[in-house]
């Protein structure tokens, strides 16, 4: 994970995760949210076996999706023309 802060206006420190480029504080509330969604659907899930499980993901996919509408990307894309 390489770290670089961002020369824009705005003071981001920015990450490289997986050859994406991410703010550290978008990623750590990602993470959070994330994981009150997943524990959150697993301890209030009915205690039949199977259900603490799908309750589980059902609420990981949920954040996933919050974090999806709520953080926008950071890339920038710059097209050159080539003769």
């Amino acid at each position: 994970m390489k770290s670089q802060k961002n020369t824009g206006g705005n003071n981001q420190i920015l990450a490289e995760v997986w050859e994406d480029i991410v703010d550290v504080k978008d990623m750590l509330y990602s993470l959070i949210i994330c994981t009150i969604g997943a524990l959150g659907g697993y301890i209030f899930a009915p205690n039949t076996p199977p259900k603490p499980l799908l309750f589980g993901l059902a609420g990981g996919f949920i954040g996933f999706l919050v974090c999806a509408v709520v953080f926008k990307p950071k890339r920038e894309f710059y097209e050159e023309e080539v003769e």
